[in-house]
């Protein structure tokens, strides 16, 4: 597992920042955030591409991403999705999962909160803007909400 605070330049970071925490971002809701045991919680979702890769956005939505692009060693994208769960009156974790049977998962951390990810062995990472967290997609890991913001906004991309 790998982690870096302020993965990406101001600049870049600003770009992503503020195209995914605009208000005009169309969010589609999802009825279960992971499917698996355990409860099931709803969030607001937008899936830039698709699992296996095919493009469902237009090519301007993507544009705003190729800073994180360039700094990524991959031969594809199989999947880039934005997460988007709102304040909560207290924390709540999602179920345990995978993202995907081979390759890598990453997670970029778009704004300050007191969510964070949770993997199986224990180990929380905290929501904090411009941090990277790139891992094996067959790692068991969940997420939860927060509660000191109106929103906690991740980045996930998986690829090969």
């Amino acid at each position: 597992m790998n982690i870096s605070k302020n993965f990406l330049s101001k600049k870049d970071f600003s770009k992503i920042y503020n195209f995914l925490m605009d208000t005009m971002l169309p969010w589609y809701y999802e009825n279960v955030t992971v499917k698996g045991p355990g409860k099931k919680y709803g969030q607001l979702a937008y899936t830039f591409i698709l699992k296996g890769g095919a493009i469902n956005t237009s090519q301007q939505f993507l544009d705003n991403f190729n800073p994180l692009f360039k700094k990524l060693n991959y031969k594809k994208i199989t999947r880039l999705k934005a997460n988007l769960l709102l304040k909560n009156s207290k924390i709540i974790e999602h179920s345990m999962h995978t993202d995907q049977k081979e390759g890598t998962t990453g997670i970029l951390y778009i704004n300050n909160n007191n969510g964070y990810t949770k993997f199986k062995n224990g180990k929380k990472i905290k929501s904090e803007k411009n941090k990277y967290v790139e891992f094996n997609s067959i790692l068991k890991h969940t997420g939860s909400t927060c509660t000191d913001k109106d929103r906690r906004v991740v980045l996930n991309i998986n690829y090969v």
